[in-house]
């Protein structure tokens, strides 16, 4: 796997072992990002943009944002191996720690702090383990911090429907296995 674009186009992206971990492939990258630059509804600028990475793995999202200038990625992962080598990924490329920032911490205990308070992101991506269920109470919690101009971009399991009416579904589009939702918050 490698970055598709950018400064970094074409560099290699480690991995960790496929048990740990379902990497985005290239092709659903690739299509989630073509979607949020050259979609009329969604329009999304990277340039200084801040970008959540939520159960980031290996940091392939957020290293491909990264190499599309986006100013500030926050990297959340449980794993210790996955962080490890999302790690190893973020020193491959001499990114800067005031550009990428890793957590290794459990998303919901993450979402619960007080640093939250203090970021504000454009482009959220929500890539949880296909077994989780409790994706509505995630966005439930990142509600917390996001507004009606975020863009959520949400990373599941072909199988699973995603029914919260506070968020306005923008597009969907299933790639095999992966759906992708991209959203925006609903506030009345």
């Amino acid at each position: 796997m490698r970055i598709i674009s950018g400064k970094y186009k074409g560099k290699k992206i480690l991995f960790p072992r496929k048990s740990i971990t379902r990497p985005l492939r290239d092709r659903v990258k690739e299509n989630i990002f073509n979607i949020l630059q050259h979609s009329n509804k969604i329009q999304f600028e990277f340039k200084n943009s801040i970008v959540l990475d939520l159960f980031s793995g290996s940091g392939s999202f957020g290293l491909e944002c990264l190499s599309r200038d986006v100013s500030k990625v926050f990297f959340f992962e449980k794993n210790l191996e996955a962080f490890s080598v999302l790690k190893k990924n973020l020193n491959a490329l001499n990114i800067l720690s005031e550009n990428a920032i890793a957590i290794n911490d459990d998303v919901s205990l993450i979402l619960s702090n007080k640093l939250l308070d203090e970021i504000k992101p454009t482009l959220i991506f929500l890539d949880p383990p296909f077994a989780i269920k409790n994706i509505n109470s995630i966005i439930n919690d990142l509600k917390k911090i996001i507004n009606r101009k975020n863009i959520l971009v949400i990373h599941t399991n072909s199988e699973n429907n995603i029914d919260n009416k506070e968020l306005n579904f923008i597009e969907e589009r299933v790639y095999g296995v992966s759906k992708i939702y991209f959203a925006k918050l609903n506030l009345t």
